[in-house]
């Protein structure tokens, strides 16, 4: 890729030598006489690197930096000049510039600058592309679902992410959307830019999810060789989502609850109070009231955590969504294992229409996954499509697989299963792994015991 590169220098030794040197690396130069030139450079093209002298014919390189800054961002900018002062360096890297050189400069130490410079170029529209992709990923349009009750919700998503709430609740049954949810509230907010740290409440120990949450010092405990950051800490200025908060220990609730009030932790094992600014989104899948009066959670901490809560629709209460998602993971998978499906018929729309999904999203999603990767045709079948225990086939139907008075060859049996799998799935490692319910690794050591690959 082309390295752009633009002078904006009203000496025309210096404007030369730094052309020559930056040419002499494959860059493509752009040099002007004025700041206005320059800027009038920027509205035509986008550079990389923006050599920028302090004192100009028509305007100072300040009131050019301050001006350009608008235009573009992520562009680094370094400043030239002969009258150096700690004042004007200040000045300049207040206003957004990578480095200050002084004239004369030698031209090593500019191309040392400059390299670092693109680097950080390079570094800054990464991050830009990549925020950008996620906004676009998590954004509520981006959300599948046009049922009433969704309508509702997303609405209620995009408030919430535009306000100021700090604590936000998210109830629903497991497989409805939490995880997402809580992405697109953060990612649609102007925290976005700033740090989402999640993790699930259930996952570690009290003491080692109180260390994850909130630090440690070091020689807190045997294990703490250096002083760690939290999660918390990490995450000051964004967004923290605790999943399954429901299932948190009883003495890390307590803890929880005076940082949502207060806004201050102390990592453990330490006495000094740290102060953030961030957003909490909570979710659980449990009955909570009935939780407070087993004693398994508290109900302070639930009036605390119950500033905003939203409860995300179960799918069976979403009508035609069903076939809105179903659609829309056809695509996916047809595309993922490069096979050519176009159509779903309607006996496979009726059976999960007529099915509770008690597993809602998530459960669809492998049960449409499944689909894709059994279908022989370009269509997916009803009996492509399995739901439920009482979908799996009888015993009556399953006779096949019950054990010959004769016996049988299970290294036989293994193979021939394999083969079929490795046919269906077009030789595809990963898809044949799906269809026998194993791991790749688990496969690729079957293939090896059968002389298969």
């Amino acid at each position: 890729m082309t390295v752009r590169v633009l002078i904006v220098e009203d000496e025309k030794l210096i404007r030369w030598s730094l052309r020559q040197k930056f040419e002499a690396r494959g860059y493509q130069v752009t040099d002007v006489e004025t700041g206005g030139d320059g800027l009038s450079a920027l509205d035509a093209e986008q550079y990389d690197l923006i050599m920028l002298d302090y004192k100009l014919p028509d305007m100072t390189g300040l009131e050019v930096l301050r001006t350009l800054r608008e235009k573009d961002g992520d562009v680094v900018v370094v400043m030239m000049t002969a009258f150096s002062s700690i004042e004007n360096a200040v000045d300049a890297i207040k206003l957004g510039a990578y480095d200050y050189l002084t004239k004369p400069f030698d031209m090593d130490q500019v191309l040392r600058i400059t390299d670092k410079a693109l680097e950080t170029t390079k570094l800054r529209r990464e991050v830009r592309e990549l925020r950008r992709h996620i906004h676009h990923d998590y954004g509520i349009d981006r959300v599948i679902g046009r049922a009433p009750c969704m309508v509702e919700l997303y609405d209620v998503i995009n408030r919430v992410a535009e306000s100021g709430a700090s604590t936000v609740f998210l109830r629903g049954d497991s497989g409805t959307g939490k995880d997402l949810f809580a992405r697109v509230i953060h990612y649609n907010s102007d925290r976005a830019p700033r740090p989402f740290m999640n993790i699930t409440c259930t996952v570690l120990s009290e003491t080692l999810l109180e260390s994850e949450l909130f630090g440690h010092e070091k020689g807190a405990f045997t294990d703490a060789k250096v002083t760690k950051k939290g999660l918390f800490e990490l995450a000051d200025g964004g967004t923290i989502f605790l999943d399954e908060v429901g299932d948190m220990p009883l003495g890390l609730q307590a803890k929880l609850l005076r940082f949502l009030e207060e806004r201050t932790f102390r990592r453990v094992g330490g006495t000094s109070e740290i102060s953030v600014d961030v957003r909490v989104v909570a979710a659980t899948n449990r009955d909570i009231e009935s939780a407070i009066g087993r004693g398994e959670f508290r109900r302070d901490l639930l009036f605390r955590l119950n500033v905003i809560p939203i409860d995300l629709p179960p799918l069976r209460e979403r009508g035609d969504d069903v076939k809105l998602l179903t659609q829309h993971y056809v695509t996916q998978f047809a595309k993922e294992f490069r096979k050519q499906i176009t159509s779903v018929e309607t006996e496979a729309y009726e059976k999960l229409y007529a099915y509770r999904w008690p597993g809602n999203v998530r459960e669809l999603r492998n049960v449409i996954e499944r689909a894709v990767l059994l279908c022989k045709g370009e269509t997916i079948l009803a009996v492509d499509i399995v739901v439920g225990p009482e979908d799996r086939p009888s015993t009556a139907d399953s006779q096949r697989f019950a054990l010959p008075e004769c016996g049988v060859n299970l290294r036989e049996l293994e193979d021939s299963l394999v083969r079929q799998a490795l046919d269906r799935a077009g030789n595809d490692h990963s898809q044949a792994a799906k269809l026998l319910h194993l791991s790749r690794d688990a496969l690729r050591y079957r293939l090896e015991k059968l002389d298969l690959l």
